[in-house]
This record gives structure tokens, sequence and C-alpha cells, in this order.
């Protein structure tokens, strides 16, 4: 068998998912002249009126579009520091256990979130905040008046963030885990010998070659600066957090699909994609430069 015919086989079995990224991604690609008409389900889009930018002229108009971009950039700037210390200082944290049995039932605890969908996670989180939860029940019994915690808009973003953070944080320490895994032990060793205690170790060993890590995800995650979580939010909100909890994909969702003003739910959605593009040519820019990362 020659070479050619060797990776031929390869190229046939990438048939499956081309078909499936041209059906589902490419051909889509075509309702983005909905953000440029004044579309009617009954016209279609070829005979729907052509009105040019005035969808996104009037969604720069509307005071809702000011507060979705602040929420939706808030809440996932919020989500990325957080993935970034949590995860961090818990792999730190968990890769001082010396009793493995221990670390590994820690470890496979905090896994078990990241598999559970939002939907389900959501309740758990709005029975243990309701008036008659866990947490409004420890504050009675302090002597505290019960607060209504998903019905506050100062309260909601915190919320949002930490939830995020207990579904998230395990599964996303095992990338600091491996880096953790990968440092030289005779960095260690020479630390020790020269009469470093674990705590002079941690910083002076591990958190240093720690920091090229750090700085990849970091980079990488600017790519999500919005891209808040519509899974989770539309799960959890309700129209008395609207205004601080309503982002970009769900203001999309309930003016599109609820509303019907499919023009300006199309020009909102391909205003955050547009943006988010060039957030992510940007962060594997500076991926490349200062991490050294590419993937092509």
């Amino acid at each position: 068998m020659n070479i050619r015919s060797f990776y031929k086989h390869y190229h046939l079995m990438l048939i499956p998912g081309i078909v499936l990224l041209i059906i589902f991604h490419l051909i889509p690609m075509f309702g983005i002249a909905i953000a440029f008409q004044n579309f009617k389900i009954g016209l279609g889009i070829w005979d729907s009126p052509w009105i040019g930018i005035e969808n996104f002229t009037y969604m720069f108009e509307l005071e809702d579009s000011k507060t979705i971009f602040f929420n939706t950039v808030f809440i996932a700037v919020c989500k990325i520091i957080a993935h970034l210390i949590v995860p961090l200082t818990f792999a730190i944290l968990l890769n001082e256990i010396r009793f493995h049995i221990f670390k590994r039932w820690v470890q496979t605890v905090v896994y078990l979130p990241h598999f559970i969908s939002w939907v389900i996670l959501a309740g758990v989180v709005m029975d243990m905040l309701s008036l008659d939860g866990i947490i409004n029940s420890a504050l009675k019994m302090f002597g505290f008046e019960p607060i209504m915690f998903l019905a506050k808009n100062s309260w909601f973003p915190s919320i949002v963030v930490s939830s995020d953070i207990w579904k998230e944080f395990g599964f996303a320490a095992i990338i600091y885990l491996a880096a953790l895994a990968g440092i030289n032990p005779s960095l260690y060793e020479a630390a020790e010998m020269d009469g470093a205690n674990r705590l002079k170790q941690l910083w002076y060993v591990t958190l240093p070659s720690l920091v090229p890590t750090v700085v990849l995800l970091a980079t990488l995650s600017i790519g999500n600066i919005l891209n808040a979580g519509f899974d989770q939010i539309f799960n959890l909100y309700n129209p008395l957090v609207y205004q601080s909890g309503d982002i970009i994909d769900t203001y999309v969702y309930r003016v599109g699909l609820v509303q019907a003003q499919y023009g300006l739910a199309t020009a909102v959605g391909l205003l955050k994609s547009m943006i988010g593009f060039i957030l992510i040519i940007l962060s594997y820019k500076i991926a490349y430069k200062y991490a050294n990362y590419r993937i092509f």
C-alpha cells in the first residue's frame, strides 16, 4: 500500500463530518440575510423587503441593547477570572494531598457536576435559594430575614458566577493538575536542599512553572468574552432580573422566537458573532506570541 492510498482512507473518514459541517454550519449562514431585511415568514428570505442596516440602527437605539451587552461582558469576564483562579487554587491544594485514596475520591466528587445538565442543576440551585431552601433556613436560624435571591438584580450575577464555578471548577482543574504533574521533581529537591519549606516551594517553584499554562488559558478565554452561558441563565433567570441577568443569547431567543422580531434578533446575533470572531483571532495571536501556542 503506497502512502497516497493510505491517506485516502483517512480522507474518506472525514466525509461524514464534512457533510454535517456543511448542513448545520455553512448552509444556515445564508440566514444572515435576515439581519438586513424586514423578514416576514410568509414571504421568506427571497421575497422579504431589504432594509439595509436599519435593524442594526434600531438595535443601538434600544435601551435594552446597552443593558444586554453590559450584562454579557460583565458576567463573562467574572466567569473567566473565576475560572482561572478557583481551578488553579483547587489543583494546587489537591496536589499537596499525599493520601491518594482520599485525593481520588475528592477528584471524582468535584468532577461530577460538569456532567450534569443545567436543567437539573438549575433546579437544585433554585431549591437551595428558595424562601424555604437551605440558605434561607440557615439565615432564619441566625435571626436574619429571608432573601429572595433569584428575584433581586443585586444578587443574580453573583449567583450565576458562583453556580458556574461549582459546576465547572473540578473539571477545569484537570489542565492544571496535568501541568503540575509535568514539573520536574528535581526542582523541588533543589529547593528543599536550599532550605525552602513547602510554602516557599509553592511560591518559587510551583507557581512560576504554572505561569505559561495560566497565560495560555487566559488569552484563549478572550474569545469567550461574549459567551456568558445561555443554558445556565435561561434556566435560572426570570423577568424580575432581566436588568442584571439578560444577556445577548437570552435576548435573541426572547426577541426572535417569542416576539417574532426575526430581523432584530438576527442582527444582534450577527454582531455578537462578528465581535467574537475578531476576539478569537486576537486571542490566538496573543497566545502564540506569549505562550508559543498555535493550532495550525
